[in-house]
């Protein structure tokens, strides 16, 4: 999922640390890194592997991805622009309901493998998260919240467009 994933993502981070100034754009990056990594992956390797929910969905990866940013930026500015992306990672595990897959959130702490997503074939799983109801529904709400977003942004400014692309920050408050 994408836009279940930007928009989910987006919206519960504004909210939640009522930052004005995050950069959106390693938020987005970070969001979506878990998919980005593991889906390609686990379907190169789906039929011994099972899955593609790998080492990019577990709380590991996005320890150590929060650990780079505090160790390898000072405080300030730069810690402030790539924090969003291991708090992006994170936010990604709990929309996809990792707590539910401790075998793949705890990994490698609890085994080496990783829980197999039920179908046989990745191609059967393509068509299984294609056809799902659930899966619809949750994109339309990602893409609902980020379109308006948008429109408050007023993102079809050119001016708009071009600040928002080189700073990553909207020109929406925060409601309280």
């Amino acid at each position: 999922m994408i836009f279940w994933h930007l928009g989910a993502t987006t919206a519960i981070v504004r909210y939640t640390f009522r930052d004005e100034r995050m950069d959106l754009r390693m938020l987005a990056l970070g969001a979506l890194l878990p998919d980005l990594v593991d889906t390609p992956a686990g379907a190169l390797f789906y039929s011994s592997l099972g899955s593609v929910r790998l080492v990019a969905h577990t709380l590991l990866a996005s320890a150590v991805a929060m650990v780079l940013v505090l160790l390898g930026t000072r405080r300030g500015r730069p810690r402030k622009r790539w924090m969003p992306l291991a708090v992006g990672m994170l936010v990604h595990l709990v929309l996809d309901g990792m707590w539910n897959d401790p075998a793949t959130l705890w990994w490698p702490f609890l085994g080496w493998g990783f829980t197999p997503a039920g179908p046989a074939t990745f191609g059967a799983l393509a068509v299984e998260v294609l056809t799902d109801p659930v899966t619809w529904a949750l994109e339309a709400a990602g893409l609902a919240y980020l379109l308006v977003l948008a429109r408050r942004a007023r993102l079809g400014d050119p001016g708009e467009r071009a600040a928002f692309m080189s700073t990553g920050r909207v020109s929406v408050p925060i409601g309280r």
